[in-house]
């Protein structure tokens, strides 16, 4: 079984869900995505820290602090995954496998946001999958990191 240390990140909005277009993105709110990521976690035998926050420089401290604390980063990047570059540099300070979700499949919407800084340097994406996405993700980082 895993020990690794996981950072779990939630970009802007990601505080709204199970309000924010429920028809989108579901009911489930960021508690229960929370809760997801910690029943998958204690079943893999890592630890996950989540946060999430609406302050892209607060994001930017986050993932700077998690060289050496953290074996992988699992982000909804939400509007930043379209819109930040200065996200997607400070993605690979860490030197880490970054896994991004989203929990909407991003291709089938609106065209601007085909486009994603994130994925670039990303070891995996998993959209469209709704909440269950993080489950998949923090599976994809035991392979990842066990080599599963």
């Amino acid at each position: 079984m895993s020990t690794h240390r996981v950072l779990l990140l939630n970009g802007p909005n990601l505080n709204m869900l199970g309000v924010r277009q429920p028809e989108v993105y579901g009911a489930a709110s960021l508690a229960d995505v929370e809760a997801l990521a910690q029943r998958t976690a204690s079943e893999l035998g890592l630890t996950v820290s989540a946060r999430q926050t609406n302050h892209e420089g607060e994001m930017l401290e986050w993932i700077h602090a998690a060289r050496g604390e953290f074996d992988a980063i699992v982000i909804n990047p939400g509007g930043w995954t379209h819109t930040s570059v200065a996200l997607r540099d400070a993605l690979v300070i860490p030197d880490v496998p970054v896994i991004e979700v989203h929990i909407s499949n991003v291709a089938a919407r609106e065209e601007f946001r085909h486009t994603s800084y994130v994925s670039g340097i990303a070891a995996a994406v998993i959209a469209g999958c709704g909440v269950q996405g993080y489950e998949f993700a923090l599976r994809r980082v035991v392979h990842l990191l066990d080599g599963q």
